[in-house]
């Protein structure tokens, strides 16, 4: 428990503050794609007895890169490259695990299972999210302006390739890291969820962030207590459930984007009332 509870938090705060830079860049589907093309690597990385976050690793940088090429080098729209990435990749990965005749335990990265996580795993979280924030606060202020301003930051000189990349890099070594903990079919739940839940609510980069990581390793955390108590109930799903309750509550009830909140009540119930009064007007 004492591991699981420490990779939850790490993870939480780990894929949320990620995300933040895929949500506001309208990028989201990309952390799907990520999350399906690493299973190539895996089966072979366990077929050869190599470490398979290492061979998932590789794999989903890969698929990034083609990802790159295709939006770089052609007049194909990158939500469409995305999709022929993803399913070809996925396909990929299918068909080399039951080619090589590979045990890999396919509910385990698909839907994780942070009870399971050990010491190794938590050591691992830790390294990358230190990896991850050391990078973000390093180049803070050129991720800003690449982030709301493309054109901007490219007009200023600035790499924007070398930085869209490098954000690959960063999504891709995140979702590896999380496929013991939520699974990669559910890594975009933490990844998008919380920050599209922290964009409803603040408008500045660094309390997106901030506030995000704040939801993710609430929503971990609660989480990992629900598929504890709650039996033959995955880590991954309960997570994915707490979040998506989450980001319901802030829509219906944000002060400023809530739907409810930004209903007319008043006039709902004038509505209503003129709506009975002609009803019983006609009727008599």
């Amino acid at each position: 428990m004492r591991n699981a509870l420490l990779t939850a938090i790490l993870t939480g705060a780990l894929c949320s503050v990620t995300g933040v830079y895929l949500v506001i860049q309208r990028m989201s589907l990309l952390s799907d794609v990520i999350s399906h093309s690493v299973f190539p690597g895996l089966a072979i990385a366990f077929f050869y007895k190599v470490d398979i976050f290492f061979g998932a690793f590789i794999s989903g940088l890969i698929s990034t890169f083609i990802v790159t090429l295709i939006r770089a080098q052609s007049k194909v729209k990158v939500d469409a490259a995305m999709a022929i990435v993803f399913s070809s990749f996925f396909a990929l990965g299918i068909a080399l695990i039951t080619r090589l005749a590979t045990k890999v335990d396919l509910d385990s990265f698909l839907f994780g299972n942070i009870l399971s996580v050990g010491v190794e795993d938590v050591w691992r979280t830790a390294i990358v999210a230190i990896v991850v924030f050391s990078l973000i606060k390093i180049f803070y202020k050129e991720l800003l302006l690449y982030t709301f301003d493309p054109q901007g930051a490219r007009v200023m000189g600035l790499p924007v390739r070398l930085l869209d990349f490098g954000l690959m890099f960063v999504v891709t070594l995140t979702i590896v890291s999380s496929l013991r903990t939520v699974g990669g079919m559910l890594a975009i739940s933490l990844l998008v969820t919380p920050g599209t839940t922290a964009y409803l609510l603040v408008k500045q980069l660094h309390l997106i962030m901030g506030l995000a990581a704040a939801i993710g390793v609430t929503s971990s955390i609660a989480g990992m207590y629900l598929s504890y108590y709650v039996k033959n109930l995955p880590s991954g799903p309960a997570i994915a459930l707490v979040t998506s309750s989450i980001f319901l509550f802030v829509l219906l009830f944000s002060p400023s984007q809530g739907i409810l909140m930004r209903l007319d009540i008043k006039k709902i119930l004038a509505k209503i009332a003129r709506r009975n009064y002609d009803s019983d007007r006609n009727r008599n």
